[in-house]
């Protein structure tokens, strides 16, 4: 994929996150909640621009991986929402997109692994 494209698809998902966190009732239980995910899910479109900006291969496959982390640390996130909130086609969609980022990025570090 290519990098803008991958890079904008980032900043779309954490958008997309973020106003759908903006819909959610604000509860005592529910604002740690949503203040991690908007930290989880705005830090892989930030690590990813810092990745291309790598100073070495290490370091941007060091990067990727950070990408990686967030990715996963946002899906449970919102699985953990779902749980506790029910079927909601918009968190669906976000949970989705999720696992396809997760499943380029799993590839990406796995591929570049294999290289070094």
């Amino acid at each position: 994929m290519d990098a803008n494209k991958l890079e904008e698809r980032l900043i779309t998902f954490a958008v997309e996150t973020v106003k759908f966190l903006r819909q959610q009732p604000n509860t005592i239980l529910s604002i740690p909640i949503k203040k991690q995910l908007v930290r989880a899910c705005t830090s892989p479109a930030l690590n990813y621009g810092e990745a291309r900006g790598a100073e070495s291969k290490r370091d941007f496959i060091h990067k990727l991986k950070l990408v990686l982390k967030e990715l996963r640390e946002t899906h449970i996130t919102l699985r953990i929402i779902k749980g506790l909130n029910g079927e909601n086609p918009d968190l669906n969609e976000l949970l989705n997109e999720a696992n396809q980022l997760i499943a380029i990025f799993v590839k990406a570090t796995k591929t570049l692994d294999e290289k070094r």
